[in-house]
């Protein structure tokens, strides 16, 4: 291969690589926006905080549902594609929110929503992870990780822009997603491996699960954490007293936390593997959620606290994406991505709903309580797992 095709090559990559995470960036700010303007302005109408945390699971039944039937567009049609369809979908729907107060026709907006957030994700994380190199791999997912961060992080300062008018944040939002979709237009279409024929799909997953049970946990709990800490602590906010400025600065420190940590954590799983800085991530993140209702409405504690949960447990998705690609044929990797979105959507239904429920009737601090636990599981559920060595060697039976 000459010097010039390879050179080529390399530039369509990082186009590639580039304008994909731009298009995360753009999702990621989107929801970092919807979850708590959508909650505090639900907040401000008089909705009790469980019918507020309901409507906001919306969104995730809407990624959820999304889950059973993204892969076979995307084996279909390629990548590209329904990256165009998810976002067209978004823009669309985010459109319509400030023209109703129906808690009824948001909940429908918001399953939109989930269906073309789920959508571009699901073909923008497998587009980079299946051609990523594997000594490289876990870099590449942590930037996926990043970008995804950065845009969730900065997307809730758009609160500040409501005071303009109800439709400022959701039109500059899709003026966002108008730009990147116009260098989703450039790109050439690729199409993802397929399983060996004749290779049943039930099977697929079930190995999935046997293979790789334990990294299929980091994206459930990743939703469950993501979803609470957008939709519940804005509540729990107002309730200490805190304003809806430092309400939003908060949720920016928290991405700010997995921004900073996100890419060194990424190569050093490639270092020294991505089990045990997964289990390291899940205690300290534990501590770091068991201390948060102790600090109060200390907001110089709290930004400490969610920087390093923020920073912790930021990657645990892109960090279970990439010990999944580790572990796993490549011809099994999409129906990997499929269950980790459904673990995804999954934790981010039960987060808030839990979390409006949970702030109602027992405490408004028993989400932080809630999370502290359930990473504390999943780090000692990493010390019994052990990951199957001969993964590829079964790639020829599927």
């Amino acid at each position: 291969m000459s010097s010039s095709v390879i050179s080529k090559e390399s530039v369509s990559f990082r186009f590639r690589l580039i304008t994909l995470l731009l298009v995360v960036v753009v999702a990621g700010m989107s929801q970092g926006l919807l979850l708590p303007l959508l909650s505090i302005m639900l907040e401000d109408s008089g909705i009790s905080t469980d019918m507020n945390g309901i409507n906001s699971a919306a969104m995730y039944i809407g990624i959820f549902c999304t889950m059973f039937f993204v892969e076979k567009p995307v084996m279909r049609f390629g990548y590209k594609k329904v990256i165009v369809a998810g976002i067209a979908l978004v823009t669309l729907a985010s459109l319509l929110f400030p023209f109703t107060e129906s808690l009824a026709i948001w909940f429908v907006l918001r399953l939109l929503v989930g269906v073309g957030d789920s959508s571009l994700h699901y073909a923008t994380q497998l587009w980079i992870v299946s051609s990523s190199p594997a000594d490289r791999r876990g870099r590449f997912i942590s930037l996926y990780g990043m970008a995804y961060g950065l845009g969730f992080s900065i997307g809730p300062l758009g609160i500040n822009l409501l005071p303009l008018g109800r439709a400022v944040p959701f039109v500059v939002s899709c003026l966002f997603f108008a730009t990147v979709l116009l260098l989703v237009l450039r790109m050439k279409n690729e199409m993802p491996e397929r399983a060996a024929r004749g290779a049943a799909a039930e099977n697929r997953f079930v190995r999935t699960y046997r293979m790789a049970w334990f990294v299929l946990i980091p994206g459930f709990l990743y939703g469950l954490m993501e979803a609470s800490m957008n939709s519940s602590f804005p509540l729990y906010g107002l309730r200490i007293d805190l304003s809806q400025h430092w309400i939003s600065l908060l949720l920016l420190a928290f991405g700010v936390g997995s921004l900073i940590l996100q890419l060194p954590l990424g190569i050093m799983s490639d270092r020294i593997g991505r089990k045990p800085v997964l289990i390291a991530c899940g205690i300290i993140g534990s501590l770091a959620f068991f201390a948060i209702p102790a600090a109060g409405d200390n907001v110089a504690w709290l930004i400490v606290l969610f920087v390093i949960a923020g920073g912790v447990v930021g990657s645990f998705y892109s960090l279970g994406l990439a010990y999944a690609a580790d572990i796993l044929p490549r011809s099994i990797l999409p129906a990997a991505n499929v269950i980790a979105s459904i673990h995804f959507s999954l934790g981010s239904i039960m987060g808030p709903t839990l979390g409006g429920y949970g702030i109602r009737y027992i405490s408004d601090s028993i989400n932080f309580l809630f999370l502290g636990a359930t990473f504390l599981i999943f780090a000692m559920l990493g010390f019994v797992f052990r990951p199957n060595r001969r993964a590829e060697d079964v790639t020829a039976s599927m």
